[in-house]
């Protein structure tokens, strides 16, 4: 058995892109953050409201307000996983010597 060795192509290095420069004053994090938090607040909003329909004898069923409750939950639980993870990247940043 022969080996062409011209059929084999060379590994070249992956190609890296330039980051885009972000536009000053567009916020970008901030606009990412108040998202966030309008998402988490409209979920905590959507879950009371299907509590009180709920109660009221208007909403869904109990299977589907419960799902409704334990999902707003869990999107706060990762929010505040998530915020605890930018402070304490924020805090060892700060603890860096120059």
């Amino acid at each position: 058995m022969s080996l062409n060795i011209e059929a084999i192509q060379p590994i070249l290095p992956p190609r890296v892109e330039a980051p885009l420069s972000p536009s000053v004053g567009t916020g970008g994090f901030r606009n990412v953050l108040a998202a966030a938090i309008d998402q988490v607040g409209k979920a905590q909003s959507g879950a009371d409201e299907a509590v009180q329909n709920f109660l009221k004898g208007e909403g869904d069923d109990l299977h589907s307000t419960i799902l409704t409750v334990q999902r707003a939950g869990l999107e706060f639980d990762m929010f505040m996983q998530v915020r605890n993870k930018v402070v304490a990247a924020y805090q060892e940043v700060m603890r860096m010597q120059m």
